[in-house]
Order: structure tokens, then C-alpha cells, then sequence
């Protein structure tokens, strides 16, 4: 397993990721507007490499660790979350990937690929009849002749499916496992049928296109990961994530302050030596990005510092740390955005405006849904039954 931490100097200068989150601001509203993929914000990811920024240098990638990948991502975020949260699953994967496949001479071929094609993978974890437990599966990989597999999945969400060139799909390790005995494995889009299901017209995220598909896919065993998808989603998916998502919910909360404190300034302009009354807010919005901002930067240290150690990784203590980031962040992106409209008063609520926060607002509702924060607490409210904080200072 390898840590997702840089494997030499840094991969990514910031004018590289500013320069791409620009072109994804100028095509923002379009995505939005018309719940289109954001092509354009990824035709730059990939002219600048970045799809491929956290596969190692070894295998032609950028050399880059989860910082540099949320740090994209929350770029992309303050200009358009849709292109965010997309690099955020994006790098989700490839994460996985990295950490978990190279010891299989298939997925350091697919790496090689990834980096060198700049491929975008999707994910296929939700399902039809599993009540929203990604963590079981009712499809199994199938054997066929020859080594080969073929796997049928009522997948009730995959993620820009349509565009993608991989999906890495969750499924029973075989007919008779359990629904718990997951694997995963990348499928190509050659070896993928796709058949949509359902429509998207949501209130924000837009440019995701999350809809369902029936997923049919025939592929070689070899491409299966050889750890148990249990044992990956534990010790990357789940703390990855969370992280990455994070970072995409700050990215919305500091283009929304940003908004805010312009307005504010504009005002103060125009009558010097008065406070506008928004000001108030405009402090309680910087103080709560602030206190995020510290949340997922903290998030970040605690996962490199564990991030070659299966013991830590598995830990209750880590898996309540990384739970507590994805809901605390969930909600603190809603109060900030909140908190920022109240400063920019009607000129936010607007959406002609140059300091409109509607969208953010709208973007912003979908973070304690994408795995329902509830669902969440649940988990980690059982997590507290067999883990006890050490009252330390540093965890």
C-alpha cells in the first residue's frame, strides 16, 4: 500500500490549478443552466495533467499526495462546485488505485494508462435494493470462460457515467458470498454497457448528471483488486472522501465569503465611516470559514500521518474523526453560505447580481445528502459504543 502523500517536490504549482479553475468559472453558469457536464473544465484538467496528479511519478503521473488533489479540487470548487465535486470523485478512485493496486501487473498497466490517456474514472457503489448501504452489494461477479467475469448492476447513481473511461465498480465477491464479501474493480468503457435510468433535474450540483444506469460489464478476473473492498473503503474510500468532499464544501464557503466581504467593501465605499449593516455577518461567516478551513486541513495531517498504517486507519478512533469531517463540513458549508446572504442582503439573493449566492446556496443543500449525514451519525454513533476519546489535545 502506498500513502497518498507526494512522492517528490511539489506536483502542482498554483498558478496550474488557479489557470483551470478560471476556465471552469467562465462556463460555471452554462453547467449549471443547462445540467451539463462541465467539458470544457476538463479538457484544461487534462491539458494540464491533473487528472493523472496523484498516480506516482514511476508510472508517468504527477507525483502528487491528497493535499495537492484538494487543493484542485477546492479550486475548481470556488468557481464551479459541479467541476469540483466531479475532480473530487475523480481522485476518489484513483486514490484506491494507487494505494491498493500495484501490486497486480494489470493495475500498474491501468495506471500507466491513466496517467499517460489522463482517463477520467466514475464509481458504482450505490445499488438497487440495498437500502443505501454501500457497504453491501446484491450483484456479484459472475464467472466466465477463460478468466473472465461479467457483472450486472442496477446502480442507482454513477457520476458523469456517461463520460467517464472507467468505472470502478462494487459488487459480491462471487454468487454465493454474502452481500458484505465485496470486491471492486475497474471496468473500461469498451467493456461497459451503459442504459440510463431516470432523468436529472436537481436544486444544485447540476453539472454532476448523477443519475442511474443498468451497468452490464465482461472483463478479465485480473482486473478485480486483490484486497477486499471492505478493507479499501476503510483504509482509503472512506477517509479520502470525506476529505476530498470537504474540500469542495470549503471551496463553495470561500467563493461565498469572498462575495460577501466585496459587497460589504462596496458599501463601506459608499458611505464612509458607517458600518454596513451586513458587516456583523460578514464577521460570523469569516469566522465559520476559519474554523472549516482549520477542520479540513487537520483532517488532512491526521490522515498522512496514519496513512501507511492498516492499524490506525482501521481504528474507531480514525473512522469517527473522518465521519465527524464529512458531517461537521456538511452543515458548516450551509451555515456559511447562510451567513454570507444575510451579509450581501438582496444583492446575494439575486441571481443577476455580481454577488449572487445563489448558487452556492443551491450547490451547498447537497452536502449532507450525499450519504445522508443521518446515515452517517448512525455509524458513528455505534463506532462511540466500542471507542473512547483520550481527552488529548492532539487526539
Amino acid at each position: 500500500m502506498r500513502a497518498a502523500v507526494p512522492d517528490g517536490p511539489a506536483a502542482m504549482p498554483p498558478e496550474g490549478a488557479a489557470g483551470v479553475a478560471a476556465v471552469a468559472g467562465r462556463h460555471a453558469d452554462s453547467v449549471d443552466r443547462e445540467a451539463r457536464f462541465p467539458v470544457e473544465a476538463f479538457a484544461a484538467l487534462r491539458e494540464a495533467r491533473l487528472l493523472g496528479l496523484m498516480v506516482p511519478r514511476d508510472f508517468g503521473g504527477g507525483g502528487g499526495g491528497l493535499a495537492d488533489a484538494a487543493a484542485v479540487a477546492h479550486a475548481l470548487a470556488q468557481k464551479c462546485p459541479s467541476s469540483g465535486l466531479i475532480y473530487a470523485m475523480h481522485q476518489i478512485q484513483v486514490a484506491c488505485l494507487v494505494r491498493h493496486g500495484q501490486v497486480s501487473a494489470w493495475h500498474r498497466g491501468f495506471l500507466e494508462r491513466l496517467a499517460g490517456e489522463q482517463l477520467l474514472l466514475a464509481s458504482a457503489t450505490t445499488e438497487a435494493g440495498i437500502g443505501g448501504d454501500v457497504r453491501s452489494s446484491a450483484c456479484a461477479v459472475g464467472d466466465e470462460p477463460g478468466g473472465a467475469f461479467r457483472l450486472e448492476k442496477q446502480a442507482t447513481v454513477i457520476s458523469y457515467g456517461a463520460q467517464a473511461d472507467a468505472i470502478l465498480v462494487t459488487a459480491r465477491r462471487s454468487a454465493d458470498s454474502p452481500p458484505s464479501d465485496q470486491v471492486i474493480v475497474p471496468v473500461l468503457r469498451g467493456q461497459t454497457q451503459l442504459e440510463e435510468i431516470g432523468g436529472w433535474d436537481t436544486l444544485g450540483m447540476r453539472g454532476t448528471h448523477s443519475v442511474g444506469y443498468r451497468l452490464v460489464a465482461e472483463a478479465g478476473r485480473e482486473q478485480i483488486l486483490p484486497l477486499p473492498y471492505a478493507d479499501i473503503s476503510a483504509r482509503t474510500m472512506l477517509p479520502v472522501t470525506h476529505i476530498l468532499w470537504s474540500s469542495v464544501w470549503l471551496g463553495i464557503a470561500t467563493d461565498a465569503v469572498a462575495r460577501a466581504a466585496a459587497f460589504i467593501r462596496a458599501e463601506a465605499r459608499k458611505r464612509p465611516g458607517t458600518p454596513p449593516p451586513g458587516a456583523r455577518r460578514l464577521a460570523e461567516a469569516t469566522a465559520g470559514l476559519q474554523s472549516m478551513r482549520g477542520m479540513v486541513r487537520g483532517a488532512l495531517a491526521r490522515f498522512e500521518e496514519v496513512a501507511d498504517d492498516p492499524d490506525r486507519l482501521t481504528a474507531p478512533g480514525f473512522a469517527v474523526a473522518m465521519n465527524t469531517l464529512k458531517t461537521e463540513a456538511a452543515e458548516t458549508v450551509l451555515r456559511i453560505v447562510g451567513q454570507a446572504m444575510l451579509a450581501g442582503g438582496l444583492a446575494a439573493y439575486r441571481n443577476d447580481s455580481p454577488y449572487s449566492l445563489c448558487r452556492h446556496l443551491r450547490d451547498a443543500h447537497s452536502a449532507p445528502l450525499m450519504i445522508n449525514n443521518d446515515r452517517i451519525l448512525g455509524n458513528t454513533a455505534n463506532l462511540l459504543l466500542a471507542h473512547r476519546d483520550n481527552g488529548s489535545l492532539f487526539g
